[in-house]
């Protein structure tokens, strides 16, 4: 459907252009250059800020740094996940997804997102076309994702110019912040009366 909606704006800009005559298709032309120049550059930019932050990323579990800070935060995941094992595999997949998440390194919690996704899936024990409490909860808290520092963001205002990238921190911390509790206060209700029904 997407590939529809922005096919049919591209082809009503380019014949809004030559019905207005070759000056205003000539600026068509001109903004498409523009705009794929500009991509490509963005491109470029995110590309170094991934590869690092993966590579971080990467160092820190292969040095067991993740490990210990996923026994640090495991009380949170009892809290969050009661019906998982203690000691099982996913958790510790969920915990880099979430560190990586807070660490503001969305695609660097990707990976790990999607293997705590299949973890989950295996230890479902009803219909498997139905997502668990547990699957439902890690979608949520995923996607309201606190940041402490939200990298993509100040890369993206580096890359425009902003006299001052990182000025986003505070205000994106409160925001993720109260997302990311709602959100937990939300999975839990829902849970509670799930269960209770």
């Amino acid at each position: 459907m997407l590939n529809f909606i922005w096919s049919f704006m591209i082809m009503a800009g380019v014949i809004y252009g030559g019905v207005q005559g070759s000056q205003m298709i000539g600026l068509v032309a001109d903004g498409a250059l523009d705009s794929a120049k500009e991509a490509i550059e963005l491109c470029i930019t995110m590309l170094g800020v991934v590869g690092m932050w993966n590579g971080l990323m990467n160092i820190a579990k292969e040095s067991g740094l993740i490990e210990k800070w996923t026994k640090g935060i495991d009380p949170f995941l009892t809290f969050l996940f009661p019906s998982i094992p203690k000691g099982h595999p996913v958790r510790l997949d969920i915990a880099t997804n979430m560190i990586a998440n807070v660490l503001g390194l969305g695609w660097a919690a990707t990976p790990a997102g999607i293997k705590a996704i299949k973890g989950l899936a295996e230890l479902n024990q009803g219909d498997k076309k139905v997502a668990t409490n547990e699957m439902c909860t890690f979608l949520v808290i995923n996607i309201s994702s606190l940041q402490l520092i939200p990298v993509n963001i100040i890369a993206y205002r580096s890359q425009y110019g902003s006299s001052d990238p990182t000025g986003i921190i505070g205000p994106a911390l409160l925001a993720t912040l109260m997302t990311t509790l709602i959100a937990i206060l939300l999975c839990k209700v829902i849970c509670y009366k799930k269960i209770t029904k």
